[in-house]
């Protein structure tokens, strides 16, 4: 009988660890490395070996254009091609079982290598660094990577069981694993820890952080439940209660628009990130002259890199120091980024508890662009697109955050069909659509202006149940409240220095 899947979240602890027993964990932690490796390299050859094969290659040539009418809307995929293309995947699974592309057949390659390790290492905890190298290769093998890397040394910094009953595990306070017992530091007036840890532990994590140069170690206990309810310590009262409203986001690569009946904003994402990037990038020109002066003979004359030969780098110490302050330079940012996210998420949930937006393929906008084409002045286009923009502001990351903690609640975040709905080109006045330019920031009804971020978030508020249509009754009844809320929102971005996209 199959296992009950239950709702999960995660509490994480640091551990107050002394110095025989970091210097026990960052050995395991490079055992479980090696074994990755080892299983990497395993799994590897197994599937070049895979690409070999006539009948592997004569199936994903057939498949090719079946896929291509697949993500195409304009083409109405017969019953026949449906058929096929079932019975072509069920051949490729036959072809992964024959060369032991499985989950499962790494399970039973990783036994002999971690048996010289069972001291430090049990076999669950193998199983889920299996678990980890398989995921590289599921990527790989249905085309969302281009290759599999292995871990490189001191990089490998987390590892976990599988259960919470043997080898890895928290018990009263302390992780026991394998004659090790750290005790987790948990505060008398932390009520939000105290109160989880009274639910079941499923399994635990442990993580190896670099925080200011020197490692910290920190336990994930992945929970059952749902996290408890954060309350103000002085009044009792629930921070941030679910709110009951329908909310529409308009969310763009650098900003989002929401509204509802009570609020109407447009807000740059975690604009606090936009102050750490000027020093990520000095660090970054900084490390590149470094690599250069102790590399000279592995760059061309004209500055760039051989290729064709394989190229030893060598670090000096002022170029590790250097390192180190841009990995914590990133890692500041990354905090900076999530806790600004998990803010916004949850003042948006305390607005409504119906949260529509538009689809959006952020891998799709992250890509530079294929054709070379000429402006007005025959000169180049860039081909850039928004890689960047995408990498410091994480809106995928935001609507994440948003669809987790709606879970908690048995709800989920509701996606629009953006093509059908066109919330960018409709007009809910006359029910028209006009395509407009990216530089087009403003829409005009008859003298009526209304910032175009904000009209698509208002527009996707009062999209139907089929969430392919607008309701234009909706829209005319709270036009009027909208207006006046876009208004408010307009005066306030007037005295600030906002981005060109906001156009005000």
């Amino acid at each position: 009988m199959a296992k009950t899947k239950t709702s999960t979240y995660v509490l994480t602890l640091k551990l107050n660890t002394e110095e025989f027993q970091e210097n026990i964990l960052n050995k395991r932690l490079e055992i479980a490395r090696n074994i990755s490796n080892s299983l990497t390299n395993v799994v590897l050859k197994r599937y070049n070996l895979m690409l070999e094969s006539k009948e592997y290659n004569k199936i994903k040539n057939q498949l090719k254009p079946i896929n291509k009418s697949f993500h195409d809307e304009n083409i109405k995929v017969s019953k026949e091609t449906n058929k096929l293309r079932k019975e072509l995947y069920n051949r490729l699974n036959d072809i992964y079982t024959k060369y032991n592309l499985t989950q499962y057949s790494l399970y039973s390659d990783v036994k002999p290598m971690y048996k010289h390790f069972k001291d430090n290492i049990c076999s669950l905890e193998c199983q889920a660094i299996a678990d980890r190298v398989w995921s590289k290769f599921d990527k790989l093998l249905f085309g969302k990577a281009n290759k599999v890397c292995f871990d490189k040394f001191s990089e490998y910094n987390t590892i976990e069981n599988k259960w919470n009953k043997s080898g890895l595990k928290y018990s009263d306070g302390y992780i026991i694993w394998s004659g090790l017992k750290i005790p987790v530091i948990i505060k008398q007036n932390d009520i939000y820890a105290q109160t989880a840890l009274q639910n079941r532990v499923k399994y635990c994590r442990i993580i190896r952080k670099i925080i200011r140069g020197k490692y910290k170690y920190y336990v994930q206990l992945i929970m059952e439940g749902i996290p408890p309810i954060k309350r103000n310590k002085e009044t009792g009262e629930i921070k941030n209660p679910l709110g009951n409203d329908n909310i529409g986001i308009d969310i763009g690569t650098r900003t989002i628009a929401y509204a509802c009946s009570k609020e109407v904003k447009l807000l740059e994402l975690c604009p606090e990130v936009e102050n750490i990037e000027r020093k990520k990038s000095i660090l970054q020109r900084k490390l590149d002259r470094q690599r250069r002066a102790n590399n000279p003979n592995n760059y061309n004359e004209n500055g760039t890199i051989k290729r064709g030969i394989k190229l030893v780098w060598n670090k000096s110490n002022k170029y590790i120091k250097t390192q180190n302050e841009l990995r914590e330079i990133q890692r500041k940012q990354a905090c900076i980024r999530k806790q600004s996210h998990e803010n916004l998420a949850n003042h948006i949930l305390s607005l409504g508890d119906r949260v529509l937006v538009e689809t959006m393929n952020y891998a799709g906008l992250q890509k530079r662009a294929k054709k070379t084409e000429k402006n007005d002045k025959g000169k180049f286009k860039k081909k850039k697109r928004f890689g960047k923009s995408l990498a410091n502001k994480a809106p995928s990351m935001l609507l994440t955050i948003i669809d987790r903690k709606l879970k908690y609640y048995d709800r989920q975040l509701i996606k629009i069909d953006t093509y059908s709905v066109k919330a960018s080109q409709y007009n809910h006045f006359d029910e028209t659509y006009k395509k407009k330019k990216l530089s087009d920031r403003w829409n005009d009804f008859n003298g009526i202006k209304v910032q175009r971020d904000i009209y698509s978030a208002f527009l996707i508020m009062n999209v139907n149940s089929d969430l392919k249509t607008i309701n234009k009754e909706k829209c005319d009844e709270t036009f009027e409240n909208f207006l006046m809320l876009h208004n408010k929102e307009v005066d306030r971005l007037k005295g600030n220095k906002n981005l060109s996209s906001i156009s005000i």
